[in-house]
């Protein structure tokens, strides 16, 4: 079924309410430039204790009724002293803003590069763990933020963004747990304008599904996510992307093929597949990844790992949808 939908103003925040504290920039050189005077060398604190039930609900998100071998948590949230599985920390310390403080586009604007570099995506990032001291469910943990660098960079169609890079650090009651560096990228504000624009979506019946295979290269883990499993998963990371939510935005204004699944989402589902792989022999110890394509809701991609090629405690994984290389991760472990 195809639904036709209206942008009409009243469905739209202007842009003159949203209250950047930068100014506007004509150049990714100079958008970087402000973003480093206003935070290079700061540190940001926030203190929370780790509930089970945010763990509970992620992993039912994800479609897994046990979160490690033999502690099922589907009918109740696992206990104080479970160790958060690799990526599971991404629901907590979740943007804290009022709805008139976000992005035209519904993101948070913490750490963005001044107007009109407003367009936020996740690039990429990387994750380091510290063997034996994982965050732990009950445990009160704190998290520092620091911005590490912001470039000017060109796209190849010429255009200009700019790349920031944020550091997170997670310390619990054993010292520091893990490091999570992630990279955005900031483009250009959307110049047209929006009222009144019809878009035609289609809309999306089919449950999230995921299944391994074994092929000659190993096993392979086919997935696809609904709609519903993106709104959960935006709903636990108070992640208000407009492009996971909400079709008319994404296809109309962004120019997206439809929802658009979220990285971290995918990141997580890459490192549950090789510790699905692994069966707790062996412990992560560091994964580089990039998102180099995106996918959308309904589509079906796949993660692949070749067991074989595991080398010196490094391997490679890749989600591919089709012929399509969507994100790589560069893995190594214990």
């Amino acid at each position: 079924m195809v639904l036709s939908i209206t942008l009409r103003p009243s469905h739209v925040w202007p842009l003159l309410r949203l209250r950047h504290k930068r100014y506007a920039s004509t150049s990714a050189a100079e958008a970087a430039k402000q973003l480093m005077a206003q935070f290079e060398g700061q540190v940001s604190k926030r203190q929370q204790i780790l509930d089970g039930n945010q763990l509970q609900k992620l992993s039912l998100t994800l479609n897994r009724k046990e979160l490690h071998p033999g502690l099922d948590i589907s009918e109740s949230g696992p206990p104080n002293g479970t160790a958060l599985p690799p990526g599971y920390h991404l629901v907590y310390f979740t943007p804290s803003v009022v709805e008139s403080d976000l992005g035209l586009d519904g993101t948070d604007t913490s750490f963005n590069a001044p107007l009109p570099f407003t367009r936020r995506m996740w690039a990429g990032g990387r994750i380091q763990w510290f063997d034996g001291k994982p965050l732990c469910i009950g445990e009160e943990v704190e998290e520092r933020t620091r911005l590490l660098s912001a470039e000017p960079k060109q796209l190849r169609d010429g255009s200009d963004m700019v790349l920031v890079n944020v550091e997170k650090s997670y310390w619990g009651k054993m010292g520091l747990s893990l490091k999570d560096q992630r990279s955005w990228v900031f483009r250009r504000q959307i110049p047209t304008s929006i009222a009144d624009m019809s878009v035609s979506t289609r809309i999306i019946t089919e449950r999230s599904e995921i299944h391994d295979i074994k092929s000659s290269q190993g096993i392979k883990r086919n997935l696809s996510w609904s709609p519903a499993s993106l709104f959960r998963f935006s709903a636990l990371t108070f992640n208000s992307h407009r492009i996971h939510y909400d079709a008319a935005w994404s296809q109309g204004v962004e120019k997206h093929a439809g929802l658009v699944v979220h990285g971290p989402l995918n990141l997580i589902a890459m490192l549950d597949y090789w510790r699905d792989c692994h069966k707790g022999v062996k412990s992560l110890a560091e994964i580089s990844y990039r998102a180099t394509a995106p996918i959308y809701a309904g589509e079906q991609y796949v993660i692949g790992l070749d067991l074989a090629q595991e080398i010196d405690g490094k391997c490679q994984a890749t989600v591919k949808k089709g012929n399509t290389l969507c994100m790589k991760g560069d893995i190594t472990f214990l």
